[in-house]
């Protein structure tokens, strides 16, 4: 199985999101062999999509190891603290390059079906 653990808290070693996630990996570590990748997006910040976004660059190729991770993926452990209400934009950036339509998800007459099913998703969240 393969394990994502994503960090996105400025904080660092200060942060409580992250010293739980890192707990959570931890604990799913005791219930068999897991194939664990680290990933602090507050060290190494995807950008932010923009305007001149090139299908040819070499951002659309990060995206698209961005996206093989993804769909490579059984578990996800996402350390999301909560910022002014909402969660980080580094992890929103990311979030950015998985929801991508007739990927991993698709519009219906009855609205957005996802199209990738069979993963785990964990969110640790700390504020305050």
């Amino acid at each position: 199985m393969k394990l994502l653990h994503l960090d996105s808290s400025a904080l660092g070693e200060f942060s409580a999101t992250r010293e739980i996630g890192q707990a959570v990996v931890q604990e799913l570590k005791k219930h068999g062999p897991l194939e664990v990748t680290y990933r602090d997006l507050h060290v190494e910040p995807l950008p932010h999509f923009s305007k001149h976004f090139d299908s040819l660059s070499e951002e659309a190729q990060v995206d698209e190891r961005i996206l093989q991770q993804f769909e490579e993926t059984d578990i996800f452990v996402l350390g999301a603290p909560m910022y002014n209400l909402s969660i980080p934009t580094t992890l929103k950036a990311w979030i950015d390059r998985i929801l991508i339509a007739g990927r991993t998800f698709r519009y219906t007459e009855n609205g957005p079906q996802g199209l990738v099913s069979g993963k785990k998703v964990i969110i640790v969240s700390a504020r305050g």
